[in-house]
């Protein structure tokens, strides 16, 4: 700023009225001219600063309104051609000098997305927590029995010392050996530190220092999420050997709340999908196909019993789609809810982390123990967590879309599942959302991703990743340089737009039930920052293995004959921090399901 207004309060008036662009009797347009002599008090004008960038020509305008869809004139092309280099291009400096400066990774934009509209406010009254009564369930027999057990049994075996929190970790890390070799779930074992940590456990509970539900508890995270010492790699090539210093502090929560950390959880390499520099991570119904991401660790390794309960994240359906794909309750927290302090950073104004458990109730266990503000992310709030598991659902007025019920993605299960909800005694209501083009809010999520790994484009380490086809990364952050910024504030301002009709939507029901990958909710809800609870429904019978990868012909996908049985989960959408709400009614059709319980073969 100096350098340029040093030029600036050096030009004379009556040049600077002259600057702007001229066009010579020939058509062509020449730049801005620069003269010398002072004139006291002539202000600051745009576009008459020094030149910086690199030349461009209206060729390259004419290349460029293909991508930005926009229509300029030759006149208008030649004007911007030679302007370019004072007017816009200075504004790169940032990142290609002379003045460059780096932003660090935990920098956060200055504005953020607040999902309460005007008017209505995340509550701070204090939390009702109620749990279910499981204090006399025995043991069970057999150490696959306990490893299944839904934490709440767990729990309450420790708490009375029947379990000790040293077999049961044992249990688990037993259970990686032997069969993560078939999942690749696991990217880091942190065995030593585990047992350490359940030896520390069983002691404070001898002593009479319970902490609650968690303490004594196995669990893992997916490796996006820091760990002390621990190699935390965000599943890709360039950060394999990345080792933090500190504890996310969800991590830190946990650890406060007594769970011991068995494992670092794969994702797709910077959370997209299920391919990681280890492999794929597969899904152990159907060992065949991919677990699905980006928590595809959490989901194969809570689904496989080889941990008792994991941390997932969500941008865009990173926890609902392995959640039903691999048969787990998969609970994405109103955003804001639960800080992201010291987690990888792949959308600020949409990352979302949650629990993925085998029941509904266990996810509710570890949403407690996890959210509420922290400093170091200015878009976590203060906000009221309500929950009874006795309480019944009976009443709750359960929003449905009739066309989405009759179409693909949906399937006899998600039907079945809108039977259940009047068995319940909830009442099922017709609900429709405008025809609106939902997808256009992509926009934000590629800027803000290619934002936040932009060093890795600009320095040439995008072809150091696993996967290298269009739809992953590497592409999509190059081809995100070239969106526009006039668009990206359309889509956020079409974003409030669509927040609005959310709030009017739920003005009439209190949850949504939708088939969990349908794409403009999925989308949409992600946007808006709702919660979401999937949960296994039922049953379907597939003849491919499904992946979230595009089609590739050169790599066609296994088929099956006789056609395989997998798990098929349901979504529940609730209203802004009522996550007690929506698990209320999860708890409900979860008993009527009837399926919870049911293990894949073979684990």
């Amino acid at each position: 700023m100096n350098t340029r207004r040093q030029f600036l309060i050096t030009v004379s008036m009556g040049v600077v009225s002259n600057a702007a662009c001229r066009r010579e009797p020939s058509g062509a347009v020449e730049a801005p001219a620069v003269a010398s002599p002072a004139t006291p008090g002539a202000p600051p004008t745009f576009g008459t600063g020094p030149v910086s960038g690199p030349a461009v020509s209206s060729a390259t305008f004419a290349e460029a309104e293909k991508l930005v869809q926009v229509t300029m004139s030759a006149a208008d092309r030649e004007m911007a051609a030679a302007s370019w280099q004072r007017s816009m291009a200075p504004l790169l400096e940032r990142r290609t000098g002379p003045r460059r400066i780096a932003l660090a990774p935990e920098l956060a934009p200055a504005t953020r997305w607040n999902p309460v509209l005007a008017g209505g406010s995340a509550s701070r009254v204090r939390d009702l927590f109620v749990r279910s009564a499981t204090e006399s369930i025995p043991v069970a027999a057999s150490d696959a029995d306990i490893a299944y057990a839904p934490v709440t049994e767990q729990s309450r075996w420790i708490e009375r010392k029947a379990l000790t929190s040293e077999r049961l970790t044992t249990i688990y890390l037993e259970r990686i050996e032997q069969y993560d070799s078939k999942l690749r779930s696991v990217i880091t074992l942190t065995r030593d530190a585990a047992l350490a940590q359940a030896r520390q456990a069983d002691r404070e509970i001898a002593a009479g220092r319970y902490r609650g539900p968690l303490h004594g508890i196995p669990f893992g995270v997916k490796d996006l999420l820091d760990t002390a010492g621990v190699a935390t790699t965000y599943g890709a090539e360039p950060f394999r050997d990345r080792v933090p210093s500190a504890d996310s502090v969800v991590v830190q929560r946990l650890r406060a709340a007594g769970a011991v950390l068995v494992a670092k959880l794969s994702l797709g390499a910077l959370a997209l999908n299920d391919i990681w520099f280890g492999g794929q991570t597969m899904n152990p119904w159907l060992v065949e196909e991919g677990a699905s991401g980006s928590s595809a660790g959490p989901g194969a390794a809570t689904a496989a019993a080889l941990v008792a309960f994991s941390i997932g994240s969500e941008t865009g359906g990173s926890i609902v789609s392995p959640a039903m794909r691999c048969g787990v309750a998969g609970l994405r927290p109103t955003f804001g809810r639960v800080p992201r302090t010291g987690a990888m950073t792949l959308c600020w104004s949409l990352d979302k982390l949650g629990p993925m458990t085998r029941t509904v109730e266990d996810a509710m266990l570890v949403l407690q123990a996890i959210g509420g503000p922290h400093a170091g992310d200015v878009s976590s709030v203060a906000s009221h967590l309500e929950f009874d598991a006795g309480r019944p659902a009976k009443g709750l007025r359960v929003g449905y879309f009739p066309a989405w019920m009759n179409e693909s993605p949906a399937t006899d299960v998600d039907r079945a599942a809108l039977e259940a909800v009047k068995t319940v005694g909830m009442a099922p209501v017709e609900v429709s959302l405008p025809d609106w083009p939902y997808t256009s809010l992509q926009h934000v999520l590629f800027a803000e991703a290619a934002a936040a790994f932009e060093e890795l484009t600009l320095g040439g380490r995008l072809g150091t990743l696993k996967a290298q086809v269009a739809d992953a990364w590497p592409n999509l952050f190059r081809e995100a340089r070239f969106l526009s910024a006039v668009d990206f504030v359309q889509a956020d301002r079409f974003r409030r737009q669509v927040a609005m009709e959310m709030a009017r939507l739920f003005s009439t029901v209190d949850l949504l039930l939708v088939p969990s990958l349908r794409d403009e909710m999925l989308t949409l809800s992600n946007f808006t920052g709702h919660p979401s609870l999937t949960l296994r429904a039922g049953f379907v019978q597939v003849s491919e293995a499904r992946s979230d990868w595009a089609p590739d012909p050169k790599h066609p996908l296994p088929k099956f004959s006789p056609p395989r049985r997998v798990p098929h989960g349901v979504t529940l959408l609730g209203r802004l921090f009522e996550e007690g709400t929506v698990a209320r009614a999860g708890l409900a059709l979860e008993r009527a399901f009837g399926v919870a319980g049911e293990r894949p073969p073979g684990f």
